[in-house]
């Protein structure tokens, strides 16, 4: 085994070259950020040899950019947090003096883990707005926002396979990600996760019907967009 830790994982020619000389026949991407660059596309039209486990760069929006996926499960009936999507601070600024309910504040591209603001009150949620779109707290990431109802209650992940038509869920599990005790303060990289979840966070019912309603849809929305993997064995969507 080789850890090749001098090539930038965004570097998809010196990676392609290593994996030509080393005779890799199989990818598998782990962080966000190169399968939204295009790794996988990269890989196939490039270093045909190699398969790839994850999505295309059509696919990986979905993680890329919470604007489009919020847009594309408003767009197929999945269910979802009440939103707007703003690219322009000042109509977002008026947004936020509209509502009436508790808001998520998140920015649209990757950051790390970290995009994700839940304000405690309206001048937090106007300074957390301040940071992300004018200071640039998340960098491009922060570019658009989303401003999301605040919901309530314990956080699940199911990590679901499929291959643009079935799918297969792996255990639901739990992260925490705010820094404090007792999921107070603002969110990290990720805190700890376990897995399977014990029945008070999510039961069989509910799991049946997160599939029905969330993670099928998705997988045949997907589909029908053109957004499926194609010749991808196998896709990662995280709910």
């Amino acid at each position: 085994m080789t850890n090749v830790s001098s090539i930038a994982q965004d570097d998809f020619p010196a990676l392609s070259a290593f994996a030509k000389d080393n005779k890799v026949n199989f990818l598998i991407p782990g962080p966000e950020a190169p399968l939204v660059a295009g790794i996988v596309d990269y890989f196939h039209q490039n270093v045909p040899g190699v398969r790839c486990f994850g999505p295309q760069q059509s696919a990986a929006r979905m993680e890329g950019s919470k604007t489009f996926s919020k847009d594309f499960m408003k767009d197929h009936n999945i269910p979802t947090a009440a939103y707007e999507n703003f690219s322009d601070y000042e109509a977002a600024k008026r947004y936020l003096d509209t509502v009436d309910h508790d808001v998520v504040i998140k920015a649209d591209g990757l950051a790390a883990g970290k995009g994700v603001i839940i304000p405690q009150t309206k001048d937090e949620a106007h300074a957390a707005l301040k940071d992300i779109m004018l200071d640039r707290e998340f960098g491009d990431a922060g570019s658009s926002v989303v401003i999301e109802e605040f919901l309530e209650g314990e956080e699940c992940s199911i990590l679901t396979f499929s291959d643009g038509h079935a799918i297969a869920s792996l255990p639901p599990a739990q992260d925490h990600k705010r820094i404090g005790d007792g999921d107070t303060g603002p969110n990290t990289g990720g805190m700890g996760t376990y897995a399977p979840c014990p029945g008070r966070v999510i039961s069989k019912t509910q799991l049946q019907d997160i599939n029905k309603t969330i993670l099928q849809p998705t997988i045949d929305g997907m589909r029908k967009s053109g957004e499926s993997p194609g010749v991808i064995p196998l896709i990662m969507t995280d709910s």
